[in-house]
């Protein structure tokens, strides 16, 4: 198993010092890394073998997590190689056979400025309570955007934050806060559990690794409602979106309240897009909302459709539309006009914003 342990640690730190955002581990393929969203296969190495790929996966998950697996079907935990690369790591069965991918997760937390996204995104650290989602498809920095956002509250406030992954993925060192991380499955049974101790933990501000189903949803606005600065992820595409699926999620006598609450306690939302720039390396685009007055009366009236056009209408109040910052891009030649179409939610807008 040591030579197995061995095999993968080199696959991972090859994949880290080529700035591979993820490895793709599957039978009867080569290994493939992914690159500036890119997909490219190592085909210098031999092709994976059915028994290969098993051992390797069993190796990075070890006796423990190998056991829970086998009953479960698939497992999710982060992967250390020398102390030094971490990676989000997932096993799972496809046809009977055992596959792996695993995501770089980069030791430095940076700043929004770093990272290229909006300035207007400083304003959610500076929030005492509310409920802030990070929106966008697998792969697309929401983690990384949430870690910057921590992180700018660690560095300039004194507070206790919370955060519950699964897995943890960056790791925070507390400067003026206390941060506690706590992963699922190891510290903590669930999402909803951890949300509800939480509330006895005199927490000030809670990150949640993802919001998956009703209780979490539940859970997370409860916590806002109750005084905590709330950030969660949702796998949706933009802010309307976003809102409709935590509607939709509770039971139809129940959606009046949580139409009442997210009016109450919501806000913002920032939906966000890595697209490969021209000159290498990914671009952010950005959707921002802000919840003044009009975008809450908007929700409580359940108008969720006309938030896009309270977001292109309220750029002096920071909000940013995706269309917005996609045509910035193009302008500023950093993407293509094919790309900008591609990841575009209305491309005939997104036309009409450039030649305007």
């Amino acid at each position: 198993m040591d030579d197995f342990k061995k095999q993968i640690d080199t696959l991972f730190l090859f994949a880290a010092q080529k700035g591979a955002s993820d490895i793709h581990l599957s039978p009867g393929y080569y290994p493939v890394v992914r690159i500036d969203s890119r997909l490219v296969s190592l085909d210098d190495q031999p092709i994976l073998e059915r028994d290969l790929v098993q051992n390797l996966a069993y190796a990075a998950m070890g006796e423990v997590r190998t056991k829970r697996f086998i009953e479960e079907k698939e497992c999710d935990f982060t992967y250390e190689v020398n102390q030094s690369f971490r990676f989000r790591t997932n096993v799972y069965e496809t046809r009977g056979n055992v596959a792996l991918a695993a995501r770089f997760i980069p030791q430095e937390i940076k700043s929004i400025q770093d990272l290229g996204l909006p300035a207007s995104l400083g304003v959610f650290s500076k929030l005492s309570q509310g409920f802030v989602l990070v929106v966008g498809p697998n792969g697309h920095g929401k983690s990384t955007t949430m870690a910057a956002i921590i992180n700018m509250i660690n560095q300039e406030r004194a507070e206790k934050i919370l955060t519950i992954e699964d897995p943890i993925e960056y790791i925070f060192t507390s400067e003026r806060s206390i941060i506690n991380q706590r992963e699922i499955g190891i510290d903590t049974l669930s999402f909803a559990n951890a949300l509800r101790s939480a509330v006895r933990e005199n927490v000030n501000v809670l990150m949640i690794g993802e919001m998956r189903d009703y209780e979490t949803m539940s859970a997370a606005v409860s916590a806002a409602e109750t005084g905590h600065l709330v950030f969660a992820s949702l796998h949706t595409n933009n802010a309307a979106q976003s809102i409709e699926r935590i509607i939709d999620s509770f039971p139809p006598h129940q959606q009046q309240q949580i139409i009442t609450q997210l009016a109450d306690t919501l806000s913002g939302v920032v939906s966000q897009r890595l697209i490969p720039r021209i000159r290498g390396g990914l671009a952010p685009a950005v959707e921002v909302m802000i919840a003044n007055t009009a975008v809450r009366n908007l929700i409580r009236e359940n108008r969720i459709q006309q938030l896009n056009l309270a977001i292109e209408t309220g750029y002096d109040a920071g909000m940013i539309s995706l269309n917005r910052s996609l045509s910035d891009l193009v302008r500023r030649q950093e993407i293509t006009m094919e790309q900008a179409e591609f990841y575009s939610l209305n491309p005939n807008e997104l036309h009409s914003l450039i030649t305007s």
